[in-house]
Order: structure tokens, then C-alpha cells, then sequence
């Protein structure tokens, strides 16, 4: 045939560049969200660093009446200057809204340091995040705040103290008790009695183990703090004492000649030593590489569950009045390149509205859907899919992925990501469903109950669950445990 034009029409869907944007943003976490919105900032001459915008969210956030309580409708006609974030509808406020927000100023109370807290006001549990951080101290820390209790004489207590700073993060003295010795100037000279009376005083004041010189030490001491009655102990003593190498390679039948013990308790000593801890140190003040900032809190108020926005994650930017109005006014304002960066920066300020405001809806309608959790904790967790949250807000189930993914939730209980709230629905003998997180709670209550003489195995855990209606099999028991980081029954006798 020979070639020819032709003219069709046809019809398709298209994601403009404003659309395209808004779902990028959905989708990214809390820290992401910041990043990009520092970058427009940096980039855009049309925008600039709101800051009284901070303290406006934390205000309306601390008084429940923020953006996220009650968002505002995106205007396509707002003025050029207005907030990335909604504000609450202050000026239509009654009497009692305004004795609310008294209420909720006065709850902020600074101490002398200057640091701000807040009162819990019977409600439920405190409102402030930082109440549920846990910070653990160093190791070095502890030890020095255990030595203060200590009555002992500043010479005995500088010994100490030296011995402490010289541990290393995971708890061991690897610098010769020598060398310490000359590092500081004491007279008379310290000998080497002072010097391991102090080392067998720091070994004694926290977790056993801790100023171990090596190996054979650290679990030498962790035995000798256990009760003398320990099954196992003292096979396991020699073990750790004279046949650590041994053991390391499985050499079961040569520690059994050499320790002249049977095999079943040398199979009682190995677990227990199993069961020591090789660096006892390493526990203290562990700092985890995986941040997270919450999205949205969730806090009890008067029986009720109330979800906000996190102030420290909404945007605080906005237009720049001065450079928008210049721009207005200037002629060709419409062909010039700036045009389009003005419009991108209406477009972030009010695609990022949409997302907190999204954000807000799934994240309540997870805690209507949950509420039993927040009151009774995760064996009432129940099924939940992320179509029937779609169906409820009458949004696309890619919406809900994208609203859900990397984010998370501040509660009472723990900081969970939004993903925990949507466990596996399993079935039940009687015909009804729970969820697999139920299930996990359901075996973390039975393995705390068992006997550490004789602990509860996979079938007899899966025996008990179908006791109480739950059908799971026995390598899904299995699989549990291992999420729960729970060793096999075999490592968990005593």
C-alpha cells in the first residue's frame, strides 16, 4: 500500500502537571515531604519561610481545632499570600470555642529551664509526644550514677571512675589495668590490689558482665550472679572457663569426655549459655538508625479518640506578598518564565493542603475502624483492607496506598505506621474472622505464661489457639514467633 495520512480523534486520560504533583506528594513520609518543601524554598523566589506559621499550628494543634481537625475547602481564588496550612475558623467561634482555647493556653506550663510541657488533663494518657519518648542513658552514665550511691572514699571512688571511663560501648575493659594506673596522678601509687578491688566494684554496680576483660569473663560473671540452684550452672561454668572454643565448634562429644558430665546436662548447660549476653554493654542508650516522625497524634479526650495533624510536620511557608504583587504589576507579567514558577508555588501550597487534608481523613477513619485497639491494645486489633477504608471516604484504593505508605501514628500505645492498622483477616472454627496481629498477642500471652522448664512448642501453641476457636497451622505459629523474635521452645527451657 502506499503510505497515506490520516486524521483521528480519539479520547484518554492525562494527569496534568498539578495532579501529577499532588499524588507525589501523598505519597511521600513526613521527611521527604520536608525536603521537598526546603527545596521549593530554596528554588522558588515566590516563596518564603513563614515563621509564625509554627506557632499558630502548635497552638490550634494543642487546642484541637487545627487544619487537621477541620480543613478548610482548597479556594482556586485564595489571595496569593494565604498559608500553606488552613487555619480553624477562629473569627465564627462561639463562646465556647473561645473558653476552649483559653483552656487549652493554660495547659502549657514552662518549668525553669525552659522547657514547655503539658498537664494531662484526666482524659487519658498525656497529650504531649515527648512524654512517650523514652531516652536511655549511656552506659557510662549509669555506672557513674550508680557509683554516687556509693560510700566510699575519694581515692576508692577516682580508681572507679577511671575504670568506667575506660570501658569500651559494649562493656569491656581491654586496656591493661596497668597502663590506667599511669594515666593519672595519685599519690601514693596505685597498686595492683586498688586496681582490681575498683575493677570488682564497677563489675558489680549494673548488669553482670560489664568489666569483663574478655569473653570467658563477661559470661564467667553472668554465671556467678545466677542462683547457685540453676540447673546447668555448673557444667556451664567450666564450659566458659576452659572450653569456649570447643563449644563454639559443636565438639559435644569432646566436652562431654572432657567435663565427665552426661549428655543431658551438658544439652542444659549449652542452652544456658546460649541464653548469656556477649556484649552487655551494647544495650545501653542504643540509638536506632531509623527515625521517625509521626504524622498525625492521636490522643484520648473524653472518652473519645481525637486525631491532629503533628505541628512539627506541617509546612510553613507561603507567597511572597511583595514579590507577587511586583510581579503583577510588571508588564508581559504573563510571558515571562516567572509566571510558571509562580504558579508552581500556588500549586505545592495547595497540593500540600490536600495532602494533610487527606492524610487527616484516612488516619480517622483507621481510628473509627480501630478503636477497640486504642482502648484494649493489639489482641483487639481487627481485619481491615484498604478497599473498605477507599469505600468509606469514597476515594480510589491507590489514594489510600499512597495516604498509608511511610506514614505514621503517634497513640497512647506507641508510634505504629499506618500499615500496622491493616492486619490479614484469619478465620475462626466458629466462622468469624480476627486478625493475624490478634493472633500474635494471643501467643505472646501464652509463651509469657508458659514454664521455663518446660516451654510451650509450636503444635501445643497451635493446639491452644484452636482451643479458643483460631485455626492456624503450625508452621504459621512458626512464623510468628519468628516476627516476634521469639526463640524455638528448645532455646527458651531454663
Amino acid at each position: 500500500m502506499p503510505p497515506s495520512l490520516e486524521l483521528r480523534t480519539k479520547q484518554s486520560l492525562a494527569l496534568t502537571p498539578r495532579l501529577q504533583q499532588s499524588v507525589r506528594l501523598l505519597q511521600l513520609s513526613s521527611l521527604e515531604f520536608q525536603q521537598e518543601l526546603r527545596n521549593a524554598l530554596d528554588t522558588n523566589p515566590f516563596l518564603e519561610y513563614d515563621e509564625t506559621q509554627a506557632e499558630d499550628n502548635a497552638l490550634s494543634t494543642d487546642n484541637g481545632n487545627s487544619m487537621a481537625d477541620t480543613p478548610a475547602p482548597v479556594d482556586q481564588n485564595a489571595p496569593v499570600d494565604a498559608p500553606m496550612s488552613a487555619e480553624s475558623n477562629a473569627d465564627t467561634s462561639d463562646s465556647g470555642d473561645s473558653q476552649s482555647h483559653e483552656d487549652s493556653m493554660n495547659e502549657f506550663s514552662s518549668d525553669p529551664f525552659g522547657r514547655t510541657s503539658t498537664r494531662n488533663n484526666g482524659d487519658g494518657e498525656g497529650s504531649d509526644p515527648a512524654d512517650w519518648v523514652r531516652i536511655e542513658p549511656s552506659l557510662h552514665e549509669t555506672l557513674h550514677d550508680t557509683l554516687r550511691l556509693y560510700p566510699i572514699n575519694d581515692r576508692d571512688r577516682a580508681v572507679a571512675q577511671l575504670i568506667i571511663e575506660a570501658l569500651d560501648d559494649d562493656g569491656y575493659l581491654r586496656q591493661d589495668l596497668q597502663e590506667l594506673s599511669e594515666l593519672v596522678d595519685i599519690e601514693p601509687a596505685l597498686s595492683e590490689a586498688e586496681l582490681n578491688i575498683a575493677l570488682k566494684l564497677v563489675q558489680s554496680l549494673d548488669k553482670p558482665g560489664v568489666g569483663a576483660r574478655n569473653l570467658s569473663e563477661c559470661l564467667s560473671l553472668q554465671l556467678d550472679a545466677l542462683d547457685p540452684k540453676t540447673p546447668g550452672r555448673a557444667v556451664a561454668i567450666e564450659i566458659v572457663t576452659h572450653y569456649l572454643e570447643r563449644l563454639a565448634r559443636r565438639e559435644q562429644a569432646e566436652l562431654q569426655k572432657k567435663i565427665g558430665c552426661s549428655a543431658e546436662e551438658l544439652r542444659i548447660a549449652c542452652a544456658l549459655v546460649r541464653k548469656l549476653d556477649p556484649k552487655p554493654g551494647a544495650n545501653y542508650g542504643a540509638a536506632e538508625d531509623n527515625y521517625v516522625v509521626p504524622d498525625v497524634i492521636v490522643r484520648q479526650v473524653k472518652k473519645n479518640w481525637v486525631v491532629t495533624i503533628n505541628p512539627a510536620v506541617l509546612p510553613r511557608a507561603r507567597i511572597h506578598r511583595m514579590y507577587a504583587e511586583l510581579f503583577a504589576q510588571s508588564a508581559g507579567a504573563s510571558r515571562s518564565p516567572l509566571a510558571q514558577q509562580l504558579q508552581e508555588a500556588r500549586w505545592l501550597i495547595r497540593n500540600a493542603q490536600q495532602r494533610f487534608t487527606t492524610i487527616q481523613r484516612v488516619a480517622e477513619c483507621i481510628v473509627s475502624h480501630q478503636k477497640a485497639f486504642f482502648d484494649y491494645g493489639e489482641i483487639a486489633l481487627k481485619p481491615l483492607v484498604l478497599r473498605d477504608v477507599a469505600d468509606e471516604l469514597e476515594l480510589h484504593e491507590s489514594t489510600i496506598s499512597r495516604a498509608t505508605g511511610n506514614k505514621y501514628m503517634s497513640t497512647p500505645r506507641g508510634i505504629f505506621e499506618f500499615k500496622h492498622f491493616f492486619p490479614r483477616e484469619l478465620s475462626t472454627e466458629s466462622g468469624g474472622t480476627c486478625s493475624a496481629a490478634a493472633v500474635r498477642a494471643l501467643l505472646k500471652e501464652m509463651i509469657a505464661k508458659e514454664s521455663s522448664s518446660d516451654p510451650l512448642s509450636d503444635v501445643s501453641l497451635a493446639k491452644m489457639l484452636a482451643d479458643q476457636g483460631v485455626i492456624v497451622a503450625r508452621r504459621t505459629v512458626a512464623k510468628y514467633r519468628h516476627l516476634m523474635k521469639v526463640p524455638p521452645a528448645e532455646l527458651r527451657r531454663g
